[in-house]
C-alpha cells in the first residue's frame, strides 16, 4: 500500500510517449505516431524499485501489492499519459483545457522528448530539429496555464471583491487551489522574486515570474530525453547536458524502445530482464536477427547503465518529489497477525513525522498514536521523529 502518487507523463505527439507509457505499465494502449493518439489520460500502475528490508532480518516477504524479486521491492505507483500537447494548448488549441486539467491530478511530471530531433513541434516528422525548442516550448505553456489563474487572482483581489482584511497571498492561494499551493507557499515564493505584496506595482514580467515559480514548486518535472539509442540523440544530450542554461534541469536518457523490447521478450521467455536492471540474459531460442537486436540494446545499457524508462520515474519520485518510502512493521518484528512479512511499503511526504506516518495507515491509529518502534534498533520513537528512508516502524496506538 502507499499515498497515491501520480507521474504525470506529458510531452508533445509523436515522441514515444505511449511507447514509455506501455514499456513502463505494460498495459495496451494505442501507439501512433500522429497527434492525439492517446485522448483520454490512461492511467496505468509503473513501479518504482525500493530495496527490501526483509533480508536483513532473514525473512522472506510476501508484499500485498506489487513484488519483490531477489531483494528489491516493486512497489505500485501511478502512471498518467496525458494527451498530446500541442502550442497553444493554454488557449484551448487541440486538447489544450482536457491537457490542463488532467495535468492537475498529478504530482510530478516526466516530460518525454524526443532527443534523436526526427519530430517538430507539431509532432510531424522532420530531421534536426532541437529538442531544446521542445523543453522551452511544454515549459512556457505551462507558465502560460499558471499566468492565465493568477491573473484571475489578481484581479478578484483588485475588484474589491474579497474584503479588505484579504491579503494578496490569500487570494492567490484560494485562486490557485488546485495546484495544491497554500498561503505560506505563495507568499515564500512573492519574496523570493522580490516584486513586493501590492499587485498595482507588478509588471507583466513579475506576473509571469511569478506564475513560473508556483509551477516549479508545485509541478516538477523530469525530463526523459527519449530515443537515445540513436546516435543523433546521443550527440544532442552530450550538448545539452554540457550547457549551463539546462543546469536547472533533470535529464534522464532513456529508451522506451528497448525497455518494451525487453520486457516483451522475458515475457515470452527469451530473456531474464528485470526492470531497471544494467543487463540481461539470453535465456530462449531466438533467431540471429533477433540476436543482433538484442546485442544493440545490451550496448544501449552497458552505455547508459540502464533503459532509463525505471529510472525517470524513480528520479521523479525519490529525488524530485523526495518521497520517502518505508515499511509498518508488527508486534513480532515484521509480520502482522495474519502472518504476512512485510506486506506493505508506502510511499509517504518527504518530512514526515512517526505521527503522520501513522495517519498514513489509517486516521483511527493517527488519532491514538502513542508512539513508533524501530523494528530495526527496538528503540522506541516518539510522534515528532521523522521518518527515514526504508525505515521498518511499528505503531504503538490506543486504537
Amino acid at each position: 500500500m502507499s499515498t497515491d502518487y501520480r507521474i504525470g507523463l506529458v510531452g508533445k505527439p509523436s515522441v514515444g510517449k505511449s511507447s514509455f507509457f506501455n514499456a513502463a505499465t505494460m498495459n495496451d494502449v494505442p501507439e501512433g505516431a500522429y497527434p492525439f493518439t492517446t485522448i483520454d489520460p490512461s492511467v496505468g500502475e509503473a513501479y518504482v524499485r525500493v530495496e527490501c528490508a526483509a533480508p536483513e532480518f532473514d525473512e522472506e516477504c510476501t508484499p500485498s501489492v506489487g513484488y519483490c524479486d531477489h531483494g528489491t521491492r516493486f512497489v505500485p505507483t501511478k502512471l498518467v499519459d496525458v494527451a498530446g500537447l500541442i502550442p497553444g494548448a493554454h488557449e484551448g488549441n487541440g486538447l489544450g483545457n482536457q491537457f490542463l486539467t488532467d495535468l492537475n491530478e498529478t504530482d510530478v511530471l516526466v516530460h518525454v522528448v524526443d532527443f534523436s530531433g526526427e519530430t517538430d513541434l507539431e509532432g510531424e516528422p522532420t530531421e534536426g530539429h532541437d529538442p531544446r525548442e521542445d523543453i522551452a516550448f511544454l515549459e512556457e505553456e505551462l507558465d502560460q496555464w499558471y499566468l492565465d489563474v493568477l491573473e484571475k487572482g489578481i484581479g478578484r483581489y483588485e475588484s474589491g471583491y474579497t474584503t479588505e482584511d484579504d491579503a494578496i497571498e490569500e487570494e492567490l492561494a484560494e485562486q490557485m487551489s488546485a495546484f495544491k499551493t497554500n498561503e505560506d507557499e505563495i507568499k515564500r515564493l512573492i519574496r523570493r522574486i522580490d516584486v513586493g505584496f501590492d499587485p498595482d506595482e507588478w509588471e507583466e514580467a513579475d506576473k509571469l515570474e511569478l506564475a513560473r515559480e508556483i509551477r516549479t514548486e508545485t509541478k516538477p518535472m523530469v525530463i526523459a530525453a527519449n530515443k537515445m539509442d540513436t546516435p543523433e540523440a546521443q550527440a544532442n544530450y552530450a550538448e545539452i547536458t554540457s550547457d549551463p542554461d539546462y543546469e536547472h534541469l533533470t535529464i534522464v536518457p532513456c529508451s522506451a524502445h528497448a525497455e518494451k523490447a525487453l520486457k516483451s521478450a522475458d515475457k515470452a521467455g527469451v530473456v531474464d530482464y528485470r526492470p531497471g536492471d544494467a543487463d540481461f540474459e539470453i535465456t530462449g531460442d531466438i533467431s540471429g536477427e533477433q540476436e543482433q537486436g538484442l546485442e544493440q540494446i545490451r550496448e544501449f545499457l552497458s552505455e547508459y547503465g540502464a533503459t532509463g524508462v525505471q529510472a525517470a520515474l524513480e528520479t521523479a519520485l525519490f529525488d524530485v518529489l523526495g518521497v520517502t518510502p518505508v515499511f509498518p512493521g508488527g508486534a513480532n518484528g515484521l509480520g502482522n497477525e495474519r502472518g504476512e512479512v512485510l506486506p506493505d511499503c508506502y510511499l509517504i511526504p518527504p518530512g514526515s513525522t512517526a505521527e503522520d506516518f501513522a495517519y498514513s495507515l489509517h486516521s483511527d491509529i493517527g488519532d491514538g498514536f502513542l508512539h513508533a518502534i524501530d523494528c530495526r534498533s527496538n528503540r522506541q520513537l516518539g510522534k515528532e521523529y521523522e521518518v527515514e528512508a526504508r525505515d521498518v516502524l511499528e505503531v504503538i496506538t490506543t486504537n
